[in-house]
């Protein structure tokens, strides 16, 4: 299998925005159930404005990543533009008779994500110097953490379908997969995690303009509860190497949750799958601050 994925800074070290870059490009990969194994660097900069030793520790961070990852980096290609951009071209392998598909969710099925939500509020209120050190640090822990252990886990328990959660949000992209699934899902807010601070920020109007995109291009098919306009946001929001967003039949549920806890991965149970009209999301509960 191939992927590949690119973007603009989203951090001011470029250490830090080399690794997050790294985990996002595999993270297709894991999403599938595949590892893997070759990449591409893919550079766009802009040499005259920036120095050449601060792409020197782009990619120094994204083979950190591919490091941990068992990825080997064969080389890649560069060139001048005046707007930096990184990514990776991926090449993994899986087993042909256990790919993991997005388009294969189940009525009565249940959802389990495995990263929080709201790396795109972070990230646009680190731009905006609103954003705490604190905030910042374990928004870069969050993106830099491989979904290799929640693949892992979802492979050994059996699963029947995934999608990573980028830049749709959680639920473009979980709209999508029940679309192609022929399902519709009920979503319970209460149960999403967040991370410290993103409800408030959201509140307070440092939303990115793709987490609006995202909010109008699902807002016809979701029945949205009591949920207020900034609690819609931040179900909305657009991730950078966001989580797993496993759909798992409910016998299994409580297995996989063991699984990517024995692994080190944080995860919540956060719906379930329901007949009825392909793509459609209902939502019960608030998000809590």
């Amino acid at each position: 299998m191939q992927t590949v994925d690119f973007f603009t800074p989203i951090v001011d070290d470029p250490f830090d925005w080399g690794r997050i870059a790294a985990a996002n490009a595999f993270s297709d990969v894991y999403a599938m159930g595949g590892k893997p194994a070759m990449a591409l660097n893919l550079v766009a900069w802009p040499v005259k404005e920036l120095p050449l030793r601060m792409l020197a520790r782009v990619l120094e961070g994204g083979a950190q990543v591919a490091r941990k990852a068992g990825v080997v980096i064969l080389g890649g290609h560069s060139i001048h533009d005046p707007e930096p951009k990184y990514g990776m071209a991926v090449t993994g392998f899986v087993d042909p008779h256990a790919v993991v598909r997005n388009s294969t969710m189940r009525p009565g099925d249940r959802l389990v994500i495995t990263k929080p939500l709201g790396l795109g509020i972070l990230t646009t209120a680190v731009k905006a110097r609103r954003a705490t050190a604190a905030q910042l640090e374990l928004a870069v822990q969050t993106m830099t953490q491989l979904n290799a252990g929640a693949s892992e886990a979802m492979l050994e328990v059996g699963v029947s379908a995934c999608t990573d959660v980028t830049g749709f949000g959680l639920l473009g992209h979980l709209h999508i997969a029940l679309d192609g699934s022929g399902a519709s899902a009920l979503l319970d807010a209460s149960a999403v995690p967040l991370l410290p601070g993103t409800l408030q920020l959201a509140e307070a109007g440092v939303v990115p303009s793709g987490t609006r995109e995202n909010h109008r291009f699902v807002s016809g098919s979701v029945d949205w509860g009591g949920l207020s306009e900034s609690e819609q946001l931040v179900l909305a929001d657009a991730q950078t190497s966001g989580g797993l967003l496993i759909s798992v039949p409910e016998e299994r549920a409580e297995r996989l949750l063991e699984s990517l806890a024995a692994r080190g991965v944080t995860a919540a149970e956060v719906g379930s799958v329901e007949a009825g009209d392909a793509g459609k999301l209902r939502i019960t509960g608030r998000i809590h601050a």
